[in-house]
């Protein structure tokens, strides 16, 4: 079966931009995945969640063909971010973290589960990660994401997952920082030696690099003229690109990869015209196609 695992933060989000300000809605690395990858494939959560998480937010996820029976509930409050943006919107500005229930989660992986043939490794404790990847048997394709801290903190296990992952999604902060190199190029290369088979670099507004076989794919982001909330693009642009690949029943290639890049890139589009998950979730397949139209009309 071509499912797709996740295994991320599933929780509420505090968040100001210049456009307005929202209390505790939900969001979490997971939920944007998911609600991007079910376009075009099944889901299957992992993560945790506390007493507080609403049963409206399990449904909206239900009704987009995600299982969320792996997708624990504990005692206690589920996580929750705090942040804000200013004029730069590509920079998010944390104002706290509150792991609550996410401060004692273990990746436990269903039965059921573990014959996912892609495997989506959000922005969580390196020591995690590989924890998952040793209770899944052989999938097709794995990917992980990451962030600043935990290349400082966790580097040695996070190069320990690099090791056994096919793509790397990072964004520009984070490639230099893993790597100590300024130059994308020489970046970029430098992470292929570590391990994938590729990296997509995530540069916001400024579209996506994607590196594979020694060449390079350069595309813009598709042009959104009022961006609301950038929360979470980053986690839409990773469900749209491993939801196009999973529907492939080959080997991917690089031109697979350009295109799962553009899908990526267009649910992005979507994400950041409202707050939290609301923009992603009134996404329909007719709506992903016209925009598609729209911006092949855009880079021809």
């Amino acid at each position: 079966m071509n499912a797709i695992l996740v295994v991320g933060s599933v929780g509420y989000d505090s968040i100001s931009t210049p456009k307005g300000h929202r209390e505790h809605i939900l969001g979490g690395s997971a939920n944007y995945f998911s609600l991007a990858a079910s376009l075009y494939a099944p889901v299957r959560v992992v993560g945790v969640v506390g007493e507080d998480y609403q049963a409206q937010h399990k449904q909206l996820l239900e009704s987009r063909n995600v299982d969320l029976a792996g997708l624990q509930q504990v005692s206690g409050k589920t996580f929750s971010w705090e942040g804000k943006y200013e004029k730069d919107m590509n920079e998010a500005i944390t104002l706290a973290t509150h792991l609550n229930v996410f401060e004692n989660f273990h990746p436990a992986i269903p039965a059921s589960y573990r014959d996912s043939q892609v495997v989506f490794l959000a922005n969580i404790d390196p020591v995690l990660q590989l924890q998952v990847l040793e209770q899944v048997k052989s999938p097709r394709l794995t990917a992980a994401d990451t962030m600043n801290y935990w290349i400082h903190s966790k580097k040695s296990a996070l190069l320990n997952v690099l090791e056994r992952i096919d793509i790397a999604l990072l964004n520009e902060t984070e490639l230099r920082e893993l790597t100590g190199e300024w130059n994308t190029i020489r970046a970029a290369k430098q992470i292929l030696q570590m391990g994938p088979k590729a990296v997509v670099i995530k540069r916001g507004e400024y579209g996506f690099v994607m590196f594979c076989q020694e060449q390079f794919y350069i595309l813009p982001a598709f042009p959104v003229e009022n961006v609301v909330d950038p929360t979470g693009a980053g986690d839409t642009f990773a469900g749209g690109f491993l939801g196009h690949l999973t529907q492939m029943n080959r080997p991917w290639t690089r031109e697979d990869l350009k295109q799962a890049s553009v899908h990526g890139c267009l649910l992005a589009s979507f994400t950041v015209q409202d707050f939290g998950v609301e923009g992603i979730a009134r996404v329909s397949g007719a709506d992903l196609s016209k925009r598609l139209d729209a911006y092949r009309g855009v880079i021809s």
